[in-house]
C-alpha cells in the first residue's frame, strides 16, 4: 500500500536509505525507507558499518509490543546502536538501562517531582515564564524560534525544578548539547563517529561534558543534602521508607539524563510543532478559532515530530516474528518515528492533523515500564507554549530555510528562522 509523502522526508530518500547514517537525516528523515519496511519487511536485518547490525522493528503493533514485553527485550544492555562492553554499560547506566525490579526501584524514588498531580502544580510558574520568554522574543518581528523560545522554556524550567539559577540552566543546555547532539558538529567537538572518544567511554554519552555534569552533581549533592529544599533534586536525595537511596553514581548519572533529555526533546518538539504549523496554515487558523483543540493538537504535535527516533533492546531468549528468526543476545530496535506513521494504526498518517482522536502515539513510550518520566511536564510545556503564542501573535511564517539536526536518534530542527505579527 502506497501513501502520500511525509513533506519532511529526505529529498535522496529512495526507499533505502542507511538508518544508521546519521548524514541520511540531514536533509529530512528517510520516511520512504520506514515505509518500505513497514509494508515489506517489518522485522528487517539492517547490517552495521563495525560488523554488527540490528533487527529493525517498524509496525505499531510490533513495536509497541516489544515495548511491553520487557523480560524478552531487555533496556539492560544498552537503549542506543552503540556497542557497549559490560563495563561501559554498568558505568553509564541510567533508569533508561534497567528493567523491572531495578527500574521499579529507581522509578519509584525518581518519579516524586514528575508525576501528574505534580506537574498540575506547576502550571502557573510555566505560564508565567512562558509569557516572559515569548514576549522578549516578539519584541523583534523576526528571529530565530529554536534559540529564542524552543530552547528557553526547557531550560529555565529545569533549572526552576531543581533549583538552580538560570545562568546554571544556561550551562546545563550546553552540557545536554555536547551530549545528546554528540553526532553534530555545531554543537560539540567530540562527534562520535569522526573523533575517537575512547578515552571517555565511561562516560554518559562518550562526551567529556558528562564529566562536568558529575562534578556538578556531587556539588549539587552535598549542598542538598546540607541544607535540603524543595526542589526535585532535594527530593531525590531524601531518605525513603524502603531506606534505598539513590547510589552515588545513580544520582550523577540520573543528573545527566536529566539535563540531557530534559531540555533536548522537548525543544525539538516545539521547534517541530511550529514548522508543522507554518507549513499547515489551515490547522493554525483552526486552533486560533477552537482552542478547545489544544489537547489533541498536543498529542498530534508528540505524534508528527516523533523526535526520539528509536530505542534498542536486546533479545534474552530465540524467537521468532513475522517469520524472522531472533536469536538470543541480537539487537532489536525500535523505530519510534515508523510507529507513529503506520497507516494500520493511524488513518492517513502523513496528514497533519490538530483535530486526530484516538492518538495513540509512541512519542513517550505508551506502555510497559519505560513511559517517559517527564511525559506530563513535556505535554503541559507544549500546551501552554501554544497557548500563549497564539494569543499574542496574529500571524507566525518562515523567515528562512530550517536546518535539521545531524542525528538519527533525535530528529529535530536545531534553527527554525520565523517572522511574527503581533497581535
Amino acid at each position: 500500500m502506497s501513501i502520500a509523502q511525509h513533506p519532511w522526508q529526505a529529498p535522496d530518500d529512495d526507499g533505502h536509505a542507511d538508518l544508521t547514517s546519521h548524514d541520511a537525516w540531514t536533509s529530512g528523515a528517510p520516511y520512504a525507507t520506514l515505509e518500505r519496511l513497514r509494508n515489506e519487511d517489518p522485522v528487517a536485518w539492517i547490517d552495521e558499518e563495525d560488523g554488527s547490525g540490528f533487527w529493525a522493528l517498524t509496525r505499531y503493533e510490533d513495536v509497541i509490543g516489544a515495548n511491553r514485553e520487557w523480560e524478552t527485550f531487555t533496556s539492560s544492555q544498552g537503549i542506543r546502536l552503540e556497542e557497549m562492553d559490560a563495563e561501559e554499560t554498568e558505568a553509564r547506566r541510567t533508569l533508561m538501562e534497567t528493567d523491572p525490579p531495578d527500574h521499579t526501584r529507581m522509578r519509584r524514588l525518581l518519579s516524586r517531582g514528575f508525576t501528574r498531580r505534580t506537574v498540575e502544580t506547576y502550571q502557573e510558574p510555566i505560564r508565567q515564564l512562558t509569557a516572559e520568554i515569548i514576549d522578549q522574543a516578539i519584541e523583534r518581528d523576526q528571529f530565530d524560534f529554536v534559540t529564542e523560545i524552543a530552547k528557553e522554556l526547557p531550560m529555565r524550567m529545569l533549572g526552576s525544578l531543581l533549583g538552580v539559577p538560570d545562568e546554571d540552566a544556561k550551562q546545563f543546555v550546553v552540557w545536554g548539547d555536547q551530549m545528546l547532539s554528540n553526532t553534530d558538529p555545531e554543537y560539540t567537538d567530540h562527534v562520535i563517529d569522526r573523533v575517537d572518544t575512547e578515552q571517555y567511554r565511561l562516560i554518559p554519552f562518550r562526551s567529556p561534558a558528562g564529566l562536568e555534569v558529575f562534578k556538578y552533581a556531587e556539588n549539587m549533592a552535598n549542598q542538598r543534602r546540607a541544607c535540603p529544599g524543595h526542589d526535585v533534586i532535594s527530593q531525590l536525595l531524601a531518605p525513603t521508607t524502603d531506606g534505598e537511596p539513590l547510589s552515588e553514581l545513580e544520582f550523577n548519572n540520573f543528573l545527566t539524563l536529566l539535563v540531557a533529555a530534559g531540555n533536548d526533546t522537548t525543544r525539538y518538539t516545539l521547534a517541530g510543532g511550529m514548522q508543522a504549523l507554518m507549513e499547515n496554515p489551515d490547522q493554525m487558523a483552526m486552533l486560533r478559532s477552537d482552542p478547545s483543540l489544544i489537547d489533541s493538537a498536543v498529542e498530534e504535535v508528540l505524534r508528527w515530530t516523533s523526535v526520539t527516533t528509536h530505542f534498542r533492546r536486546t533479545a534474552t531468549k530465540d524467537l521468532e516474528l513475522h517469520g524472522k528468526q531472533i536469536n538470543e543476545s541480537d539487537k532489536v530496535v525500535l523505530w519510534w518515528i515508523a510507529a507513529n506513521y503506520d497507516h494500520r494504526k493511524f488513518a492517513d498518517p502523513y496528514r497533519f492533523d490538530l483535530s486526530r482522536q484516538d492518538n495513540e502515539h509512541m512519542a513517550f513510550g505508551r506502555n510497559g515500564p519505560h513511559l517517559c518520566l517527564g511525559a506530563w511536564l513535556a505535554r503541559m510545556e507544549i500546551r501552554i507554549t501554544l497557548q500563549e503564542l497564539i494569543k499574542r501573535t496574529a500571524s507566525i511564517e518562515p523567515a528562512g530555510p530550517a536546518e535539521r539536526l545531524r542525528s538519527n536518534f533525535i530528529a529535530g530542527f536545531k534553527h527554525l528562522p520565523v517572522r511574527v505579527t503581533r497581535a
